[in-house]
């Protein structure tokens, strides 16, 4: 293959457009769905995507990088919208409060059903990019969103979420968080959690997890897993971030990281650079293999960004960068930008397709009962 390397920006960007259109561009993690909840309180009535950015609260908030426009700018072909949920709401209301984000995520794609269309699988995530749109999913994030209950899990599943991320920074009683003290990964409940995740066909997401909890999840699962929005420890020592060794056990396992634009997780600062982020890509290209890095961004969850990626309509440009490195083919970058991910969800499906073929049946086990003024006799 020609090598683009010489080529102009602008000529590298034209063959980044085109390469979009036939291979979707996906993205591992926006957290637009909780700006709803802070900024509209998930009242959509009156919300228009489309004309925000010169908008109250929207304009003047550092946490906002994401609207129509500049996602059509970005050529964005598939998006995992967060239901998240704070870890002060465990063994509280979390349950509720995730089926809102779910429920608000779903109202959104429907209210702009002509840019988006909500997608539960890697067959219906291809075809809506093939017909123009931006394929929609949903990833529920935090495991203290499961009220410890495998029941709350599957239907999660069957209102469409696809990820669960197995914690935020908060332990479960189940599994541990990025910044826990305790040794143990998962309890034999948090096992029990991967394995009915691979029995219903819902990827397991490491970011925020212990690299403890990482380690067992990978051990445990029979399906590849993904870290949706973090990056490479190496270069930066934050705990959200993956080291090497796990970035080889994510490759065995045939998983993905999928890179984070925060710029605390880029450069342990608050000064980073489209270069910064590409040196993660190239740092898990180095260790992992090419067929294990992807994008995260985690726009609309960070209040700072890199230069030269400040919102949605920038991953074209990263792309284009990356073509200017002679490592990088016009392959190489649909890889990163969106086959990795594919494949790894087809694999989900595939052990799901498998397990149903063995009849495996829906795991029933129960957490430790946790006793407070919060649960009834009946839990």
């Amino acid at each position: 293959m020609w090598s683009l390397v010489h080529l102009p920006r602008e000529e590298r960007l034209e063959v980044v457009h085109r390469l979009l259109k036939s291979v979707p561009l996906i993205d591992g993690h926006n957290d637009l769905p909780w700006n709803l909840r802070k900024f509209v309180h998930n009242k959509l009535s009156k919300f228009n995507l489309s004309a925000i950015e010169q908008e109250e609260p929207w304009s003047k908030s550092r946490w906002s990088q994401t609207d129509i426009p500049r996602l059509k700018q970005g050529l964005l072909g598939a998006q995992f919208w967060s239901a998240y949920v704070p870890c002060k709401a465990q063994h509280l209301d979390a349950v509720q409060i995730t089926l809102e984000q779910i429920d608000v995520v779903k109202r959104l794609v429907d209210i702009n059903s002509q840019h988006f269309t909500l997608v539960r699988s890697s067959g219906e995530l291809i075809n809506v990019h093939k017909e123009g749109r931006i394929a929609s999913l949903i990833g529920v994030e935090g495991g203290h969103a499961l009220g410890n209950s495998l029941a709350v899990l599957r239907t999660f599943y069957n209102l469409g979420a696809r990820y669960l991320t197995i914690t935020h920074s908060c332990d479960t009683p189940w599994a541990r968080g990025a910044n826990s003290q305790q040794q143990e990964g998962l309890t034999e409940f948090g096992k029990s959690v991967i394995k009915e995740m691979n029995r219903l066909g819902m990827i397991i997401d490491l970011s925020h997890t212990s690299m403890a909890t990482a380690k067992a999840a990978i051990n445990a699962s029979h399906a590849p897993v993904i870290f949706s929005h973090s990056s490479a420890y190496s270069l930066c020592n934050s705990s959200r971030n993956v080291p090497d060794d796990v970035l080889k056990l994510v490759a065995h396992n045939g998983g993905i990281v999928m890179v984070n634009f925060y710029t605390f997780l880029v450069t342990c600062n608050e000064n980073a650079s489209i270069h910064d982020v590409i040196k993660h890509i190239n740092h898990i290209r180095s260790v992992a293999g090419i067929d294990h890095v992807g994008i995260g961004a985690g726009y609309d969850g960070i209040n700072m960004t890199p230069t030269g990626l400040e919102d949605v309509s920038r991953y074209p440009h990263l792309l284009a960068e990356l073509l200017a490195d002679p490592v990088w083919s016009e392959e190489d970058v649909s890889l990163l930008a969106g086959l990795n991910f594919l494949r790894v969800f087809e694999k989900v499906e595939e052990v799901r397709e498998k397990w149903k073929l063995a009849e495996i049946l829906p795991t029933e086990d129960a957490a430790p009962h946790l006793q407070s003024q919060c649960t009834s006799i009946y839990s």
